[in-house]
């Protein structure tokens, strides 16, 4: 299919419902814009919920006819706040858009909530986990709808969850933190700090690097100086994988505990065998343990039989299954879509989504996995 736009950022219009969109009536389409990073480190994350939303597209087309038919607009926001920017002023422009799946990273999330709220189009993260981007919408500076959702728990939630487990069932007392300096990383590292100091432990250094830096031997060196009894790191596993991996190089034996955007089988490849004992936590569970997903897996594999089920298609699938029972249910018009979202009861492959007036999800589950043997496992 021909691009609709020279922007980098623009993929192209993906068509489902009986038709291809060019064959069906203009006045009976309407878009759901797909705004990920599908380039760049994170672009197999991106390209994996691209793929999830596809299939539930295509799901949605071999049920109950509609007049509407539904097209997705994919846009490449390369993981770049100001391209995640330039996304949103795109995507707010196009009058048949009436809904938004995206962004993946907080850092794009936050910046473009308030300009998908000025244009009353909703939006549902199948990832960002930042409490900001949601919060924002109770603050007094708020002047427009709450139009921003999202189907995953937040940082607050997992930071804490970790902190609980390191200092209580760990038994640290001291541990060094180390983030990436993004909205989620650091934030992350920050509520897992909170939490841990509020038990009693201490929280000897608080470091940032910068993401696609490639040696942190340095400061790993400098770690290793502070004696801590364990380390966190907030992050992605480009440089999680990496930190473990130099870590255990310079002699770092103690236990090594990330987060869920480092649950991927990039984590263990960039890791290799230091990547062993590590502990992760993970935003609810992952599709392969969620009974109300063994459909969606099975399906995902027979539609994608060479491509590995990423950690957030699920929560790709879920947010457009959403967004689609929205349009199905009231059409096209956008606050209509939006007060439909906010008051609803889905049931899929997260069980059952429903939201608070923040817009979060109400679903709190975290799963703690370690590595064992190469593989992620639950951690008992």
């Amino acid at each position: 299919m021909r691009a609709r736009s020279k922007r980098r950022n623009l993929f192209l219009a993906a068509a489902f419902g009986v038709g291809l969109l060019g064959c069906q009536p203009k006045d009976n389409i309407v878009k759901i814009a797909v705004a990920l990073p599908l380039t760049g480190d994170l672009g197999s994350l991106g390209q994996g919920i691209k793929r999830a939303i596809e299939m539930a597209v295509n799901d949605a087309s071999s049920g109950p006819e509609n007049s509407l038919k539904v097209g997705l607009a994919v846009y490449d926001d390369r993981s770049d706040p100001k391209e995640a920017v330039n996304v949103a002023n795109q995507i707010v422009s196009d009058p048949s858009v009436v809904g938004v799946i995206g962004h993946f990273n907080s850092g794009c999330s936050i910046p473009t909530a308030p300009i998908y709220a000025r244009a009353g189009l909703v939006v549902l993260s199948p990832a960002a986990s930042n409490p900001e981007l949601t919060l924002q919408q109770l603050s007094p500076q708020w002047q427009w709808p709450r139009t921003i959702f999202r189907v995953n728990t937040t940082d607050d939630v997992q930071g804490s969850f970790a902190a609980d487990f390191v200092r209580t069932k760990l038994n640290v007392r001291a541990i060094s933190i180390i983030h990436d300096k993004t909205s989620y990383g650091q934030g992350v590292a920050e509520e897992f700090s909170k939490r841990f100091v509020s038990l009693g432990g201490k929280a000897i250094s608080f470091n940032g690097i910068q993401v696609g830096d490639k040696d942190f031997k340095a400061l790993l060196t400098r770690v290793r100086a502070e004696n801590p009894q364990a380390i966190y790191f907030g992050g992605m596993f480009s440089e999680g994988g990496l930190l473990v991996r130099q870590a255990r190089e310079l002699g770092l034996k103690m236990p090594f505990v990330t987060d869920e955007a480092n649950y991927d089988p990039e984590f263990l490849r960039i890791a290799g065998s230091a990547a062993e004992g590590s502990y992760l936590t993970f935003l609810g569970k992952p599709p392969e343990l969620t009974e109300s997903a063994k459909d969606f897996v099975s399906k995902y594999k027979a539609r994608y039989p060479d491509q590995e089920i990423k950690a957030y298609d699920h929560y790709g699938y879920e947010a457009a299954a959403i967004l689609l029972e929205a349009i199905h249910a009231v059409g096209s018009d956008r606050a209509k879509i939006v007060e439909y979202v906010r008051k609803i009861h889905h049931t899929g492959v997260l069980g059952v989504t429903s939201f608070d007036e923040k817009g979060d999800t109400l679903n709190k589950t975290i799963t703690l996995f370690t590595v064992k043997n190469g593989q992620f496992v639950p951690a008992e």
